[in-house]
């Protein structure tokens, strides 16, 4: 019972205070039991009130496997039910935030079937079923492809859909699948020189997640997405699309300043705000294009063209494939960063 000389009117500034501190708490005297996670992909923590989901495959780029999407939804809802937690941010450890999938399981039809069965083993998810859905020489089932994709996009959204606001910390690089990721967040940081775009719209790719034209307007959408070029994040902050772009030594001290800031305010505060402002954005039909770009992301991987990437892959590797599809735009690698005029 809390007593009368203790009420928020007495206590200097009682609307700083967390969810879960005060008498009058609705989490009083209630013990948490942290779950007993563990993740493939990323690592997850909780300081003050930040939780800190950080992507962790740098020797791969933080490339996106099976079991990104679930673990990522999995932090979200744990950093979203913990009455401690007002912001949560999503980083990646290595050189770079994000390098996209790791198409090499796919185009040079990779998996490892003697390592037994896991969670994914005979589901749509599972490599092997998947391979051999893009096998050039077999019948393409489009609804085993959506399938699979729906459910990547589905773990990205929830980034999007969960009530906190959600910060995206990109440094290094964010291109093909990591922008999936990336612009589902409520905000975006970046360092200036951070590579951001979706190159495979040049072949074998569309953006599954959809969100290109909601965040950009649809003509700076359709400048990148014809082309497959990439911002650097400079470019990103000026064209919307990344709230501030530090420069990359004082990423991490900008970053902690907006999380700061973020996590003083009341959480039914900032759950409000978002709600309001998520309002507008979905009734532009995120959904929609979410469903639209993924059919089309699967379509694009079983074309001619599609196919005949998918072939090079597989006789020369996924990377002599992917320079000889930059190479002629002048932007492999980080090449295009290196032009003068690029503004």
């Amino acid at each position: 019972m809390m007593a009368d000389d203790d009420h928020s009117g007495i206590r200097p500034a009682a609307w700083r205070e967390g969810l879960a501190e005060g008498a009058d708490s609705l989490f009083a005297g209630r013990e948490r039991a942290e779950p007993d996670a563990e993740y493939r992909t990323l690592t997850y923590e909780v300081t003050d009130r930040i939780a800190r989901i950080t992507f962790n495959r740098p020797e791969r780029g933080n490339a996106i496997t099976a079991d990104t999407p679930v673990e990522l939804a999995a932090a979200v809802e744990r950093a979203d039910l913990d009455p401690r937690v007002h912001v949560m941010v999503v980083s990646g450890r290595g050189k770079g935030f994000c390098g996209g999938y790791d198409l090499s399981i796919f185009a040079e039809n990779g998996g490892n079937p003697s390592d037994g069965p896991d969670a994914a083993a005979g589901t749509v998810l599972d490599p092997i079923v998947q391979a051999r859905n893009h096998n050039p020489h077999g019948t393409w089932d489009p609804m085993v492809d959506y399938a699979m994709m729906s459910r990547f996009n589905r773990g990205f959204a929830s980034l999007l859909h969960a009530n906190k606001p959600t910060v995206a910390k990109l440094h290094g690089f964010a291109v093909a699948g990591g922008t999936d990721i990336a612009l589902y967040a409520d905000q975006i940081i970046c360092a200036d020189d951070t590579k951001i775009g979706y190159p495979p719209t040049r072949v074998w790719g569309i953006p599954a997640a959809g969100m290109w034209a909601h965040r950009l307007g649809d003509q700076r959408a359709k400048r990148l997405l014809f082309t497959g070029d990439c911002l650097s994040g400079k470019q990103a902050a000026e064209w919307g699309l990344a709230i501030e772009a530090p420069e990359a030594d004082r990423l991490d001290e900008r970053t902690e300043d907006l999380l700061e800031r973020i996590s003083r305010m009341p959480i039914n505060q900032l759950i409000m705000a978002k709600l309001a402002m998520n309002s507008s954005l979905l009734s532009q039909g995120v959904a929609n294009s979410t469903m639209v770009s993924t059919v089309f992301d699967g379509i694009s991987r079983h074309t001619r063209e599609g196919y005949a990437f998918q072939m090079r892959s597989a006789t020369v590797g996924f990377r002599e494939a992917v320079r000889e599809r930059d190479e002629p735009f002048g932007d492999y690698k980080r090449a295009q960063f290196d032009k003068p005029g690029d503004s």
